[in-house]
C-alpha cells in the first residue's frame, strides 16, 4: 500500500492548511486511517483518525480547531487544520490500516508532509 501526502507547507499563526493523503495499491479493503505528526525532539502522536464508517477521533490539543474527513471512493483522507499555532510544526504523517474482512492485514504510513507555523 502506497500512501501519498499532500497539502503540509509554511503558514501564519492562525492560518489553516488542508492535508491530504490518497492510499493505493492494496488489494484489501482500507478501514481506518489517520493522521499522526512528530514535531522536533518529540515523539510521534496521533492527531485525529476516522474509521470507514466515519467516526472520528482527535487528541485533544486539536479538538475544535482541526477536523478529519474521508472520502471512501477514493481512498483518500484529509485533515483540515484551522487556528493554527506555532506548536502544531511538525512532519504529518497519514496511516491505513488494511483488511480483508474483519482480518487485519497490515498497517501502514506515508512519507510524511511538513507542517510549518510561523510569522
Amino acid at each position: 500500500v502506497q500512501l501519498q501526502a499532500s497539502g503540509g507547507g509554511l503558514v501564519q499563526p492562525g492560518g489553516s492548511l488542508r492535508l491530504s493523503c490518497a492510499a493505493s495499491g492494496s488489494i484489501f479493503s482500507i478501514k481506518d486511517m489517520g493522521w499522526y505528526r512528530q514535531a522536533p525532539g518529540k515523539q510521534r502522536a496521533l492527531v485525529a483518525d476516522i474509521t470507514s464508517g466515519g467516526s472520528a477521533n482527535y487528541a485533544d490539543s486539536v479538538k475544535a480547531r482541526f477536523t478529519i474527513s474521508r472520502d471512501n471512493t477514493k481512498n483518500t483522507v484529509y485533515l483540515q487544520m484551522n487556528s493554527l499555532k506555532p506548536e502544531d510544526t511538525a512532519v504529518y504523517y497519514c496511516t491505513a490500516a488494511a483488511y480483508s474482512g474483519s482480518v487485519y492485514r497490515g498497517g501502514y504510513w506515508g512519507r510524511g508532509t511538513l507542517v510549518t507555523v510561523s510569522s
